[in-house]
């Protein structure tokens, strides 16, 4: 099934992650791989019209943080002129040539500990839907 709707993505304190109330409504097909799986679950059912606010506990939404995804660095791996601050989100090349982000976890004089984990991992999310469609999806 092809699904249009407004989402948004809240924390526990209120602060909204993520939000296209105010914009164009997203559309995916379901199990195309756009949305979590949990949040695929959580609509599950919903009808054109339907409004809804759901917790998603981080096992599925974006899983509970991995120690082994924080990784040490060197230092020297980053410019000589690169300030370097606890919390500030750093690009590195994957093994595939690909991004991938991660957040400075702490800072010491010969080693970085950058955390590779997604950002919102262990955190529990409101996901607030309001379905505008729900049609048959069309092959292409």
């Amino acid at each position: 099934m092809e699904v249009t709707l407004h989402f948004a993505l809240t924390l526990e304190d209120g602060a909204v992650v993520d939000s296209n109330f105010e914009s164009k409504p997203a559309t995916f097909v379901v199990g195309d791989g756009k949305l979590l799986p949990g949040f695929e679950q959580a609509i599950f059912g919903l009808i054109a019209g339907d409004k809804k606010a759901m917790q998603i506990p981080p096992e599925q939404g974006f899983g509970q943080p991995n120690p082994n995804n924080i990784q040490e660095v060197k230092r020297k791996v980053f410019a000589a002129d690169m300030e370097l601050a606890q919390g500030l989100v750093v690009s590195f090349a994957d093994a595939n040539g690909g991004e991938m982000p991660g957040v400075i976890a702490e800072i010491g004089e010969e080693i970085v500990k950058v955390d590779f984990n997604h950002p919102l991992a262990g955190r529990e999310i409101t996901f607030e839907v309001e379905i505008i469609s729900v049609k048959p999806a069309t092959t292409h």
